[in-house]
């Protein structure tokens, strides 16, 4: 995209204030991601509970000198204004313009699940043919579609982009700003099924983005979906793909008995190919995009040669602590333009002091000179302070890098060297091509070692917020609870995360926990639950807010305010017991609590209390009561100090299940790693934590023969026993081992055999063809965190709680 301010007011029919000749190449929307700031405009979106016209003046501050809003917000000089009467529906236009002016094949991929690994899968297998350009990552949303659009330029020749909706009438919008040429339908699924009537409906609502499509290539194995389609567009071209052989393009051979080939029927002729999964999702994809070759008239060994040589999609950004105090952050999936603009957007959210960067030759071979100088002029806007070049292309272009840079054939070249042993408390990005194995790099430079490692995604837990924050007005604040080090998912890196979100305040249990997130630059209010009393003075220090919920505390607390020489009114936050029964002023002491309030050097930030039952339903009367004791308090202090404290009574439980009392703010825990007490909400909540190992070896025992300490196991029969090296010493309890507790290996479930050892535990493989070195799910989808709880007879918090530091915590972005 290259437009003049003028060029965009003529078309979008905006209204332009300031330079009409200002260049814009990229448009930012969230101020947090700007990554650079030349020839872009800032795009101020309005949402339900947001205004993007709020963060104009960061924009403005980081750099951005054009404006897209409804209004003029400031009159800060040498700004270009582009005045809208609809930020979103501007960019759609301007997209839809914009894409319809260029000559490119388009196809469109929509569907709820494998819309991207499909898209992927076809930039791999089409790049070297021709001039790809596709949809960054996940971008298929009424924003993200139009920002791909916008991508396209006059080199393009094919373009790939997703197209996603969530809700009823949203793809109406999105076929008006974008129509492709061939229409690509993936698997239907219950992906965004909450939001629609029926499945039939959520069909209809997707396929509306083919109305003007020439082909239609669907995955024909649903029944509905392949009567409704042809019942919709009987006059289009049809291609069906799927597992069935009703379908044009199919598996010849059932599902169940594919064996180290899979041989599939394209209008009669046989294409063969090795089978490395052997999964109905990975197949059926696979299908797709020979589906879609076909279209493109590659032929049948062409395709084959394409198919072999598809490699996994990781679409994800991980994060693990280095040695030396140093942040890793890994994103050597995928390397392309649009990549690195992501991972220079996600690295702002870190709080290092310092930045290093590892960055490979890219396998884009197209205008060789143009892309690297591009390269280096972002990175540059980056201000890294040791750029790393691996490769025989990039490292031609060191000139260009204004950090101190560093150039090295390969990756153990680099490591060889050992100036990265160097480098301490900083982040250090991995930015490569697959083939360079930059994984070695990550290896050498994380602190923990450990095969077995628990995964945290943080997206997912930004999404588990935002869809309890729909429960919520638009003005309620969210404090999450990060005590016992997260739950155990990490201290300061969750943190660190919903800080960079907007959180309004941090919840911790002790002060320690507090202090140990001011040091690592974490500036949001945090209230600390249970202030000991020795450790008053840290608070102060550390600017904490203390939880005061009796006289003695109070008194103590104020004690140490006037020793501190300490001016002004210091934020605290009462605690009032409403029938917990377990910390908190009670409704006879709330006279003298008003009289003491009123005469010490103290403001009540919060008046706040806990629900002891608002998962239960059949508890739901004692909620009710203690909601109206809550209520009748807190009142009766407000009334008696005269001003408005914030309240907030409710969990992540009570987020759900009683939102009419959610006062001032909530309180989010639980909920944010995906699960909730109202079922009705469980689908659309994701599980937000992993914990896998992996198999160390696995043994034929025969039947007779003994497994593990004690003999407690006795094999009846011939057995496959794999090794996973996990045990007690990492959080499992001994009490899941003689086959109450599962651990899944593929889509299976496997008993745990015999004790559960220190730091090792033994699997029952049955049948299952797995082999040393593959995954193990301690838990995530199957088994599930609860499931895992459950054998436990436990609860979700007990078992997080419960996993040990020794346990290599890793942090992903999607």
């Amino acid at each position: 995209m290259n437009y003049t301010a003028n060029q965009i007011s003529k078309i979008t029919g905006a209204k332009i204030i300031g330079n009409k000749e200002a260049i814009i190449k990229d448009f930012a929307f969230d101020t947090r991601h700007i990554y650079s700031a030349k020839n872009t405009a800032f795009i101020a979106l309005k949402t339900t509970n947001n205004n993007g016209e709020n963060y104009i003046p960061e924009a403005i501050e980081k750099g951005i000198k054009i404006i897209v809003a409804e209004k003029k917000t400031t009159d800060t000089p040498n700004i270009t204004w582009i005045i809208t009467n609809d930020s979103l529906a501007f960019l759609q236009n301007l997209a839809q313009f914009h894409a319809e002016n260029k000559k490119i094949k388009t196809i469109g991929i929509t569907g709820s699940n494998g819309k991207t690994i499909v898209k992927e899968w076809l930039y791999q297998c089409l790049n070297e043919k021709y001039k790809i350009v596709k949809s960054p990552k996940s971008f298929n949303s009424q924003l993200g579609l139009p920002l791909s659009l916008l991508k396209i330029n006059d080199e393009h020749e094919i373009g790939l982009f997703e197209v996603g909706i969530s809700k009823p009438q949203e793809m109406e919008i999105q076929q008006r700003t974008f129509s492709p040429e061939i229409g690509v339908l993936t698997h239907i699924g219950t992906a965004h099924l909450i939001n629609f009537e029926s499945t039939e409906q959520l069909i209809r609502e997707k396929i509306k983005l083919f109305a003007h499509s020439q082909t239609i290539i669907f995955n024909g194995d649903q029944p509905l979906v392949l009567d409704i389609i042809q019942k919709t567009y009987p006059d289009k071209q049809l291609i069906s793909y799927g597992l069935l052989h009703h379908n044009d393009i199919h598996l010849k051979t059932p599902l169940k008995e594919l064996n180290l080939y899979a041989e599939v029927s394209c209008y009669g002729d046989i294409l063969r190919f090795p089978v490395h999964q052997k999964n109905e999702a990975t197949l059926t994809n696979a299908l797709c995009v020979i589906s879609v070759l076909k279209k493109l008239n590659f032929g049948n060994d062409e395709i084959v040669e394409k198919i072999n040589v598809l490699k996994a999609i990781e679409m994800r950004l991980e994060s693990v602590n280095g040695i030396r105090d140093n942040l890793i952050i890994n994103d050597s999936y995928i390397l392309d333009l649009d990549s690195l603009k992501i991972a220079y957007q996600f690295i702002n959210e870190y709080n290092k002091p310092c930045k290093s960067l590892v960055i490979t030759d890219f396998a884009e071979q197209n205008n060789e000179s143009g892309l690297y100088q591009e390269v280096a002029a972002l990175t540059n806007e980056q201000n890294f302070d040791k750029v790393f070049l691996i490769g025989t292309e990039i490292k031609k272009y060191k000139p260009l890098f204004k950090a101190k840079t560093f150039t090295f054939n390969d990756i153990d070249e680099l490591i060889k060297n050992q100036i990265l042993n160097k480098i301490s408390n900083e982040l250090i990005l991995l930015k490569g091509a697959r083939k360079f194995e930059i994984e070695k790099l990550k290896n050498h430079l994380e602190l923990q070692k450990h095969d077995t490692v628990l995964e945290i995604n943080l997206n997912k837990i930004l999404h588990n917020i935002n869809v309890h924050r729909e429960f919520l007005e638009p003005k309620t604040k969210v404090m999450a609870m990060v005590k016992a080090y997260s739950y155990g998912l990490g201290g300061y890196e969750i943190a660190e995360f919903l800080q960079h979100h907007h959180i309004d305040y941090l919840g911790v249990a002790v002060a320690d926990e507090g202090i140990d997130l001011r040091k690592n630059g974490i500036s949001v209010p945090i209230i600390v639950m249970n202030p000991e009393q020795h450790s008053y003075n840290a608070v102060i220090d550390y600017n904490l807010e203390p939880n005061i919920y009796s006289f003695r505390v109070l008194d103590l607390f104020v004690e140490q305010l006037r020793a501190s020489g300490y001016n002004g009114k210091y934020p605290i936050h009462i605690k009032i017991e409403t029938g917990m029964h377990r910390l908190g002023f009670k409704e006879n002491d709330i006279d003298e609590l008003i009289t003491k309030l009123n005469t010490l050097n103290v403001k009540v930030g919060s008046i706040f209390s806990h629900l002891s039952s608002a998962d239960i339903p059949e508890e739901k009367g004692y909620t009710e009561y203690q909601l109206k004791v809550f209520r009748k308090i807190s009142d009766k202090i407000i009334d008696g100090i005269s001003y408005q404290p914030i309240r907030h009574i409710l969990n992540s439980a009570g987020i759900t299940n009683y939102p009419k009392h959610q006062y001032d703010m909530v309180r989010i825990g639980i909920g944010m790693i995906g699960i909730s007490s109202n079922e009705s909400i469980t689908p659309l909540l994701q599980p937000a934590v992993s914990f896998k190992t992996v198999i160390s070896q696995i043994s034929e025992i025969k039947k007779g023969e003994s497994i593990g300490y004690g003999r407690r196991h006795i094999a009846e029969n011939n057995m496959r026993v794999a090794t996973i090296p996990v045990g007690y010493a990492d959080g499992i309890p001994r009490s899941i081992g003689m086959g109450i507790g599962y651990v899944g290996v593929g889509e299976n479930l496997c008993p745990i055999l015999g004790s559960v050892c220190m730091d090792m535990m033994m699997i029952d493989l049955k049948n299952i063809s797995a082999q040393e070195g593959d995954n193990v799910i301690i838990f995530d989808k199957n088994p599930s965190l609860e499931d895992f709880a459950n054998y436990c007879k436990t609860i979700p918090y007990e078992v997080l709680t419960s996993i040990s530091r020794r346990v290599k915590r890793v942090y992903v972005k999607d």
